[in-house]
């Protein structure tokens, strides 16, 4: 599956990027995420479909200030996700418009966060 991008009234919901144009590593390293190899994974898991992942990202920056994450375990989903210090607010907001995504858009019953 491609990415979905998801807008979440305050904040912009996209998938991790690093390339010339984004890079997330920078703020992924602040959030305790220190692995080289983290965006490339995330990115094979959306096309496996074996996990769903979504920057939280102030709309006029780009910046990232959470990450939200969801695995499908047959009909069910499982939510998970982090914040920057600072950014709980975010979070909660992502993770509500992910609940509403894969139980809407993807038929999950979703468990977790």
């Amino acid at each position: 599956m491609e990415p979905i991008e998801i807008n979440a009234g305050s904040w912009y919901l996209r998938a991790l990027r690093a390339d010339e144009r984004v890079d997330d590593r920078p703020a992924l390293r602040d959030g305790g995420v220190t692995d080289l190899g983290y965006v490339a994974e995330r990115t094979r898991q959306w096309e496996t479909e074996e996990h769903f992942s979504w920057a939280v990202c102030e709309p006029t920056t780009g910046e990232l200030l959470a990450e939200v994450g969801l695995t499908s375990d047959g009909g069910d989903g499982v939510l998970s996700g982090w914040a920057r210090a600072g950014h709980d607010d975010a979070l909660a907001v992502a993770t509500d418009a992910v609940r509403r995504f894969a139980e809407g858009a993807l038929g999950l019953a979703v468990t977790g966060h």
